[in-house]
């Protein structure tokens, strides 16, 4: 017993090892994929370690069938979604999977619930494993409903809706469900209908945080709610005594915790700002007519691919609208085929570009575009005045100079891509309709932008064409 124990110990702790080396592949794309499997290894290594040599007052894991039953069709599923999801359709299936995560550290808290209330001798309730079962409902059955919400809202079938008074009734809900659980750790002995009230509370309470938030604020709710997930599966971790899953979920916490406060910091805005903003939500109808802007300017393809062609610096900026029109391989070899006119090519990526962090660089790197061509902003912005051409396709609020000079915006203070100051600038759109924040953008007025409409693959299959004509 004492060998199988100090070996589940060694699987734990090589697992461990995998999580932070698999972390740190992750962070580049020629890495990403090993990174990626090496984790997955680490945590398939722990599961079989769990099933076949954790003991519990000297008993095995019971259930079996019912939990390889249940890995099997968790794993078929799994692997069919990612197989069909689209890379538009990324952001709702890391949305779907989040929620999955927080609903398990939830039901597992909900579990042991009655085995550590009723079996103890304490005049009260106080004390780590109580708290840590009660955090986990809390937070996981939070992120749960945050996340299908964030998920529904990005297939663009639950629209941002904010009640009146939403926030303090958010503010009084949230400390209900603390004193809630307050009263529970003040008890001598559980009682599952406050435990199940609390998990009610907190799945409203997931509802009402993100129904509001909209528009530009959504890859960081994702983000927080990514963390979320991460705390809740570290409290389960701690519950067990399981190293490999405290390990995972404190580095997934910790990992969605920093990025959501580089997306707030890359927003100029605070988390609570994010939070309690309703950004995208009201801001929808702020935005003046087309006609009191200025006038439009289009340019043809020719005309376009004659500017590309003897330009000698050209900067694409993608969003969200490249990644809808599949346009990322068509991209590639438009770049391709400048670089062979000696023309200098990078693409200059927003910390908060598309709808999931990273978006943007997941769906180059899937064309092969080499990862040093990717710029951060800061990296970018320096480089504008001295460049040629600068290629938006598909963005819309990152490059919107109403976050330098309308204090009225709601992105006023928001660091952009300051693609203004490049000597022309191409905007590849469908038509003038405000971006998903739902804000006119008046750099499509500017003397320098010129305006190329239509579907972006389209477009830019078309200027390949041009480019090889000329």
């Amino acid at each position: 017993m004492e060998f199988q124990n100090n070996l589940l110990h060694l699987i734990y702790f090589l697992a461990s090892l995998s999580f932070i080396f698999g972390l740190k592949m992750l962070s580049h794309p020629k890495t990403a994929r090993n990174g990626n499997l090496i984790a997955a290894a680490g945590m398939t290594l722990a599961i079989i370690g769990t099933i076949f040599l954790y003991h519990h007052d000297g008993k095995p894991i019971g259930n079996l069938i019912w939990i390889v039953l249940g890995i099997i069709i968790g794993t078929i599923i799994g692997v069919v979604m990612a197989k069909k999801v689209q890379m538009t359709s990324m952001p709702q299936m890391v949305s779907f999977f989040n929620g999955m995560g927080g609903a398990c550290a939830a039901l597992i808290s909900i579990n042991e619930f009655d085995k550590y209330t009723t079996v103890i001798n304490a005049e009260t309730l106080m004390n780590g494993e109580v708290l840590m079962i009660l955090l986990g409902i809390m937070i996981g059955s939070i992120s749960f409903a945050g996340s299908m919400i964030a998920f529904g809202k990005l297939e663009g079938k639950i629209k941002d809706y904010v009640l009146p008074k939403q926030q303090l009734f958010n503010t009084i809900l949230l400390l209900l469900i603390l004193g809630l659980c307050g009263y529970v750790m003040m008890q001598t002995e559980g009682s599952l209908s406050v435990l199940f009230l609390i998990t009610l509370l907190s799945l409203l309470y997931g509802i009402l945080f993100v129904l509001p938030i909209g528009g530009a604020d959504m890859p960081v709710v994702i983000s927080l709610l990514n963390s979320f997930t991460g705390l809740a599966a570290a409290f389960g971790g701690f519950l067990y005594s399981n190293q490999a899953m405290l390990t995972g979920g404190i580095l997934v916490g910790s990992a969605g915790t920093i990025l959501t406060i580089l997306m707030c910091n890359a927003m100029n805005r605070s988390l609570l700002n994010v939070l309690v903003g309703a950004f995208g939500g009201q801001s929808k109808a702020i935005g003046g007519e087309q006609g009191d802007a200025g006038v439009i300017k289009e340019i043809s393809l020719n005309d376009c691919a004659v500017l590309c062609n003897y330009a000698q610096r050209v900067i694409i900026v993608p969003g969200y609208g490249l990644a809808v029109a599949q346009a990322q391989h068509i991209t590639h070899e438009f770049e391709s085929i400048l670089e062979e006119q000696g023309v200098e090519v990078k693409y200059a990526i927003h910390p908060v570009a598309g709808r999931m962090p990273g978006h943007m660089n997941v769906l180059l790197a899937e064309s092969d575009v080499d990862y040093d061509k990717l710029i951060e902003m800061e990296e970018a912005n320096p480089l504008f005045k001295n460049t040629d051409v600068v290629l938006v396709i598909g963005a819309n609020d990152v490059v919107n100079p109403a976050a330098k000079d309308d204090p009225t915006s709601p992105i006023y203070g928001m660091p952009i891509l300051d693609v203004d100051e490049a000597k022309t600038v191409v905007i590849l759109k469908r038509g003038m309709s405000a971006g998903y924040a739902g804000i006119e953008n008046r750099l499509f007025f500017n003397d320098n932008t010129r305006m190329l409409f239509g579907d972006a693959k389209s477009s830019i299959e078309k200027l390949v064409r041009e480019l090889k004509s000329i």
